[in-house]
């Protein structure tokens, strides 16, 4: 590919990678951040009181049902976590 002097090329594209392909990986690359990032933020906001109170012989035998926005959160990082599991396994297999 050749660039005259007023161009820039952001990507160069190859014989083996077209320009779809390229545009599929970007975009599955995208998505598998975001859902990182939502999962990481799901899981941080589930701590419950699991802290430096526990190191100190704080009471961690207790069992309680969630309830209410707890639950709902709960099943929105399962469900977060099977799509970072499916778009890892599609970035996985595409890639190559």
């Amino acid at each position: 590919m050749s660039q005259t002097s007023g161009e820039k090329c952001l990507i160069r594209f190859t014989e083996s990678s077209p320009p779809d392909k390229v545009i599929f990986d970007m975009i599955l690359t995208i998505i598998q951040t975001v859902l990182a990032v939502a999962l990481t933020g799901a899981i941080l906001l589930q701590s419950r009181g699991a802290g430096v109170g526990m190191a100190f012989g704080g009471d961690g035998n207790v069992y309680r049902t969630r309830r209410g926005i707890e639950k709902k959160l709960h099943a929105a990082t399962v469900v977060v976590a099977v799509l970072f599991l499916g778009v890892s396994l599609a970035n996985a297999l595409f890639s190559f």
